[in-house]
């Protein structure tokens, strides 16, 4: 019996719902070619066991607005022209703010390392970008990299390589295997690229997966840095703290807490950082950055994390109120 095709409509929703579910869009690759009713059937149990579990279940005022924006920003006809048009860090402020809703242009991770060199923050070094993925030069490349697309979340297509082995998955990938999986994502989406990048390491100089901060700013105002321990794909432990690295209470149950942590030696360069890139993009936006032995690196922007789902009624209280002190009338 013939499998029907999955559209690139429906992989893109699932690529939606992982971002609410938590389920891993590497994960959501494997059922892809199942059947409809085994998808359906998946789909529809994770989707309920989600649901009921959210800690706020009336959707919050903060939810509504992240929502509204993820609609006018991605809904519009010339989106993903405008998130694609190719700038650089040489370019004026003018020509990256010369549509509506500018914005959109960093949720292109390539334009987002532009924008944050533009900036004066650290990035990882480039190795390779294009689409013909058959021309990374593999046999130059150091035993650790990092392949990321240029559109997309939840650490899907996302490849943290340490000596052949995929540290997201834990599983070892050969050149042929990595280029066909880039592949097929490209066929699918004109737009998308593909980024070989250095793979950071850690404050102590080790290669291992990388403490995520992620960073929610409104106009140059930080209102927490969520920590991050990740150990794979949506897995981890998380704590919250203030922009003095005073831990305070947990914003979002995507994760259970961890212990308490003491702050990266590049705090103070992190937290400078982030205000200068949020006053920068103006509106809310969540920022990610990563602490390294070189010191903070810039990761990307995030303007819908988590579709506003998740967040505790207190955060999401906080978040509201920030946007109104300090992002009222924007998006």
């Amino acid at each position: 019996m013939l499998k029907p095709r999955i559209g690139i409509g429906f992989r893109k929703w699932l690529y939606t719902i992982s971002e609410t579910t938590g389920f891993s869009t590497i994960d959501f690759n494997k059922i892809f070619n199942t059947n409809f009713i085994t998808m359906k059937s998946f789909i529809g149990k994770k989707i309920r066991s989600v649901i009921s579990s959210f800690p706020n279940r009336k959707e919050s005022e903060f939810t509504k607005r992240i929502r509204r924006r993820h609609k006018i920003f991605w809904e519009a006809p010339n989106a993903e022209v405008i998130r694609n048009t190719h700038m650089s860090a040489s370019d004026p402020i003018e020509k990256w703010m010369d549509v509506e809703n500018w914005q959109r242009k960093l949720s292109n991770k390539h334009n987002s390392r532009e924008f944050a060199k533009m900036h004066g923050c650290r990035v990882a070094e480039l190795y390779w970008r294009g689409r013909n993925v058959k021309d990374i030069p593999f046999d130059k490349l150091p035993e650790h990299y990092v392949i990321r697309p240029t559109i997309g979340y939840s650490c899907g297509m996302v490849f943290v390589m340490q000596k052949g082995v995929n540290l997201l998955d834990k599983k070892p990938y050969g050149i042929q295997e990595l280029q066909a999986e880039m592949s097929r994502a490209v066929e699918e989406n004109p737009y998308l690229e593909f980024l070989v990048e250095e793979f950071v390491r850690t404050e102590k100089g080790e290669y291992n997966l990388p403490d995520d901060y992620k960073i929610y700013t409104f106009n140059g105002e930080i209102a927490s840095i969520r920590l991050i321990n990740r150990v794979g794909v949506r897995k981890g432990f998380f704590g919250t703290y203030d922009a003095d690295w005073n831990e305070i209470e947990i914003d979002n149950t995507s994760y259970p807490a961890g212990s308490y942590q003491e702050p990266p030696a590049c705090l103070e360069e992190m937290v400078a950082c982030a205000k200068r890139l949020s006053k920068a993009y103006g509106i809310f936006v969540r920022i990610d950055f990563y602490a390294t032995d070189k010191g903070a690196v810039f990761g990307e922007f995030t303007p819908t994390p988590t579709m506003g789902y998740g967040y505790t009624t207190n955060a999401s209280k906080k978040y509201e109120a920030y946007w109104d002190k300090y992002c009222a009338g924007m998006i």
